[in-house]
């Protein structure tokens, strides 16, 4: 359950530094190596949260990490080796399947990409910029986005391929296919007992799946130009995160701290599942090199801090 970060710059012989090493070492709930598959990854994060999804709680699971530190493969995976997405679809499809004889489920998806702050539907592409709305129940709705309805794990394969070809990649110098804007997969799970009773309840449950973009340093990915502007905009969006959750894992110390979830598209779409009602999972992605070492050390500082954010799921 522990990560130990260890400085590849520091020198034994450096007389000025020898009593400020900067090994720092941080304990998570799960740690996997570089040998860790799919279904281990899975099997310990979102499994077990696939269940609430389907008694009526929401659930986020988010990947984070620097550029190039695999996001995308966790969420999406390849053919052989499906991700997260995946694998928590045919999940949920099972145990709704098992619940089937006295509820009828609907389950309903979309699938949206925030590109430079702006969001647009991967499943619809053609619809272009859509806006964020708040509905009179204070829950944050997104204006024309394209829901589809299936009972298919297979279905719901494909349309989450075609709707990734359609996310926006360009090559940096760090990373060939950098995915350039954050992707937000949701899922809706709605249940009504088939006996028509009076004063009927229906369950809702929703599932966030996010693969966010990659933090960077324009140094490291050498951009410029447009490159250079969507990296602004991933990484401002990124600190309105940061910001967030700082503010979140504070709540409870001395000082009441205002969370500003109104910063980016992306906060005010994750509020819910940030601060509200939601069992969240944050999947922290670093990388071995030792020219990441930077990054590496504010992924986990910043992994650790969501670890003291309390939430009360209802």
């Amino acid at each position: 359950q522990r990560v130990v970060l260890l400085d590849p710059s520091e020198d034994p012989d450096d007389v000025l530094r020898a009593n400020r090493s900067r090994e720092r070492t941080f304990a998570f709930d799960v740690v996997f190596d570089h040998g860790a598959s799919q279904e281990e990854v899975y099997v310990s994060t979102t499994k077990s949260l696939i269940g609430g999804v389907i008694s009526g709680y929401n659930a986020t699971i988010f990947a984070y990490g620097p550029t190039g530190t695999g996001k995308t493969y966790t969420m999406l995976g390849t053919d052989c080796e499906p991700g997260i997405y995946i694998r928590s679809l045919e999940d949920l499809f099972k145990a709704l399947e098992a619940t089937a004889e006295e509820m009828d489920y609907t389950v309903s998806m979309s699938y949206l990409e925030i590109y430079n702050e702006v969001i647009r539907d991967l499943l619809n592409p053609s619809s272009g910029f859509l806006d964020l709305r708040e509905d009179s129940r204070g829950s944050i709705q997104i204006a024309g986005i394209t829901e589809v309805s299936t009972s298919n794990a297979e279905e719901i394969m494909q349309l989450l391929t075609k709707g990734n070809k359609q996310r926006t990649q360009e090559p940096t110098a760090a990373n060939k296919t950098s995915s350039r804007s954050h992707a937000v997969l949701q899922v809706t799970v709605t249940q009504k007992s088939q006996r028509k009773a009076i004063g009927e309840e229906m369950r809702i449950g929703k599932l966030f799946m996010v693969d966010l973009a990659g933090s960077e340093r324009a140094a490291q990915t050498q951009n410029r130009g447009k490159r250079m502007k969507e990296g602004a905009h991933i990484n401002r969006s990124l600190l309105a995160l940061g910001n967030c959750i700082n503010a979140l894992s504070e709540k409870g110390g001395s000082r009441a701290q205002f969370v500003n979830f109104r910063d980016s598209k992306l906060t005010r779409l994750l509020k819910d599942s940030l601060g509200g009602n939601s069992r969240t999972v944050m999947i922290a992605h670093i990388s071995p090199a030792s020219t990441s070492f930077e990054e590496s050390r504010m992924t986990l500082i910043y992994a650790y801090r969501a670890k003291n954010i309390k939430t009360q799921v209802k």
